[in-house]
Parts: C-alpha cells; structure tokens; sequence
C-alpha cells in the first residue's frame, strides 16, 4: 500500500486582497469537485470557498509536488486567471500541518474575527457538497468529522466566542445581558451611522421583533427601514415611541443631546419601570450621560463599549491559546491515526487467513460429529469466532501502535512472512 499524503492549498484574507479571492471563488461548487478528482494524482478532494478564504484539500498517493502544480494550474486554467497574479498568495501545507490547519479554520482560530462561529458551518456545507459529489474517501471524511469534534471541543472547553471584540457585537451581548432572551424585543434605530446600523442588523439576527428607524431626513429613514424591513419616522415622533422601545441606538452627527434626562424619567412612568438599553455610539454624544442615574435605564457611550471590546481582546487572547494546545493535541492523534493505516492491509490479510482456517477446520468436524443439532453448530461457531478474535487482539494492537516505532516496515515484514500472507494475497 502506497503512503497516502494530505495536501491542502489555498489563499485567504491574510494572504490575497478580496479582489484575487473574489477570481479564485466557486461559481459552480460541483464542477470544481469533478475537476478536482479528474486530476490525474488526486483521490479525494475537498473544496471550500468562503468570502474569506479559498481552500482545497486533497488525497494522493504521489509525490505532493506534482499534485501541488496539477491543482495550481487547474485554479488558474479554470479561474483564467494567470497563475503569476497569485502564486505569492497561495500557501501549501502537508500531511499533520494540514490536518492542524484545517482545524485551526473549524474553530475560527484563523478567521478575521476571531471566535465567530459562521466558518464551521460554511465547512460543513462543503462537505455535504463533497459527499454527494463522492469527491470525499475514508481519509477525508475522518478527517472532517474530526475538524467538526475539535470545533465542538474549542466551544464548549474554551470562552472563545462569549467575549465581542467589535463594537456592534459588544453592543448584542451587553442587550442580552440586560433582557436574557432578546426574541420580540423592539429597536428604535436613530441616524445613520456605520457602527449603529451593523448592531441593529446584530440584534435583528439575535431575535429582535421590530424596529422604527428615525432620521433627520425621512428619505435616509424609508432607505433605512426597508433595508431592516422597519417602519420610517422622523427625529420629532421618538418621543412617541420611547414608551414601545426596548433598545435605543444612537448614532447622529447633532452637536448637542437629542435625548434628555427629564425625557426619560417620564417615558419610565409609562413604561411601568421596564427596562430600557440606550447604545449611543455618537460622537458628540446624543443621549444625556444622566440617564444612568435612573433605575432600570442603562445607557453606554461608545467609550464604554471600545472599552468591553479591548477587555474583550485580551480574554480573547488566553483563550485561543487554550484553543491551540486543543489543536495541536487532536492533530498529533489525527497523525498517529493516519500511520495505523499502513497496518491495515497486513490486518485484514492476517484476520483473513484466520478466518479461513477456521471455517476450514469447522468444516471438518462438523463431517464427522453429524449428530450435532443447528443450535449445537451456531454455538460452536460463535466460540470459536470469539478465540480467532481473542488470538488477533495482541497482535493487531501491536501492529497498530505507532508510537515510538521506527521500525513498523520491519514489523509488517515481519507478520506477512511469520503468517506466510503472500500466499493469502495471491488468493
């Protein structure tokens, strides 16, 4: 049996500008995966694009060099894109490395935002794509299967995706620390800004009913509100709609409050103390910082949230660390896996001649003890299935273990003439 080798190829947000990964994304997923496993070296084939990243991982049994320029040169001839524009984008990693970074993308360790769980589910997708193509084989699919564990391992044995390291993200996790469940919460949405529509659409993607978005212009404020699929009101209504709203975001460019204090302490009469989460990501700030002194009222400044975030960043920071060691553990097991596959045809030729002597050998005796009832037969057969089993455990556990075992060839060597399995081969 030929050595299997793993190679993956790809470029990503930290090699290529989006302009080369937007030529070198999928148009046509299933095409690319026949393409692949038509290439001459490759025996299975994954494929990932993302907005991100573009990835192949492959299978081969020859030398990595010539599968590396085969797949080069498909990208390029089916991309048309010249293969000089982003060969210095490209990097290759082989066999353990590409098992550990495989693993390293299913746990968002080496995604733009650390943490953020939507890559898992993108890999995922290409597999399921991958399977249906049967572009995937025994090396590939364990090997996804595992990158979907390790994932799951970094989630639940890591803090890694519960601390926001963006503004708009602080601004979800602080509102669902305040309310718990944020499903038919209301927004009421004020301006314009970046930062203020990308936690709207965070809250909206978090379970949020409804939004109102109010603008000095009630033209931005009807472009807004279709976009979020809200309703339109101009700055002079959010009086009126203060007692409905559960979060505010703020983000104008007014050179003074446009919410007050006196406002707000009225508004909470209404609405019977409920609480209420002001965000005011504006610079001058849009909501009186007196707010805070109100009971159930809690409003944070864009200070406060750059300051979660950089707290943030640094528990982040521990805990990938925490998450590689997961890594780096679960792709050294992956290895020792992979190496057990060259005992496996040695195996199944060694369990096959035992096999076949003892069918042989049953045989046999059942010719001359024919007073044997069927009951008596299966019993019998069990039992001696049961010692065939028993007399192969030691043998196949050594011939599996790896580790520290310089000389597995010798060993192999070693079984096939002590078990004569050449002649089993043959057969």
């Amino acid at each position: 049996m030929k050595d299997k080798r793993i190679v993956l190829i790809g470029v990503n947000h930290k090699t290529a500008p989006v302009e080369l990964r937007e030529r070198l994304a999928a148009t046509d997923n299933d095409e690319i995966l026949r393409r692949l496993t038509e290439l001459p070296s490759v025996n299975e084939a994954f494929f990932l694009s993302t907005c991100n990243r573009v990835e192949i991982i492959t299978t081969t049994e020859d030398e990595p060099e010539i599968t590396i320029k085969e797949i080069k040169d498909f990208l390029a001839h089916y991309n048309q894109v010249d293969l000089n524009e982003f060969k210095k984008s490209i990097y290759v990693y082989l066999d353990t490395e590409a098992v550990k970074h495989l693993f390293l993308v299913a746990s968002s360790l080496d995604s733009m935002v650390i943490g953020e769980p939507q890559i898992l589910g993108q890999i995922k997708d290409a597999y399921r794509r991958s399977t249906k193509q049967r572009a995937v084989g025994p090396i590939l699919n364990r090997l996804l299967h595992k990158a979907f564990s390790v994932a799951k391992r970094v989630r639940t044995e890591t803090n890694l995706s519960r601390y926001a390291v963006s503004v708009s993200y602080a601004a979800v996790e602080l509102a669902k620390k305040i309310f718990g469940d944020l499903h038919g919460k209301h927004i009421l949405l004020i301006g314009a800004g970046e930062m203020a529509e990308l936690a709207a659409h965070h809250l909206l993607g978090n379970g949020v009913r409804d939004i109102v978005v109010a603008n000095r212009t009630l033209e931005r404020a009807v472009e807004l509100s279709k976009e979020f699929n809200g309703k339109p009101i101009s700055l002079t209504e959010i009086s009126d709609y203060l007692a409905w709203t559960d979060i505010v975001i703020s983000s104008t460019g007014a050179p003074h409050f446009i919410i007050y204090y006196d406002d707000i302490k009225k508004v909470m009469r209404q609405r019977k103390n409920r609480p209420i989460f002001f965000i005011d990501i504006a610079v001058p700030r849009d909501i009186d910082p007196k707010l805070n002194q109100l009971d159930n009222v809690y409003l944070y400044d864009i200070d406060d949230l750059q300051g979660i975030v950089e707290t943030n960043k640094h528990i982040r920071e521990k805990e990938a660390k925490k998450a590689e060691r997961i890594v780096e553990e679960e792709a050294i097991k992956f290895k020792w896996w992979l190496e057990t596959l060259e005992a496996v045809p040695i195996i199944v030729l060694l369990k096959q001649k035992l096999e076949k002597i003892r069918k042989k050998e049953l045989e046999k005796t059942f010719k001359h003890l024919k007073h044997l009832s069927d009951e008596d037969k299966e019993a019998i057969d069990a039992m001696t299935s049961a010692m065939v089993k028993k007399i192969l455990h030691d043998p196949v556990t050594f011939l599996k273990k790896r580790e520290e075992r310089p000389k597995i060839d010798l060993y192999l060597d070693v079984a096939r003439k002590l078990f004569n399995l050449d002649e089993i081969d043959r057969d």
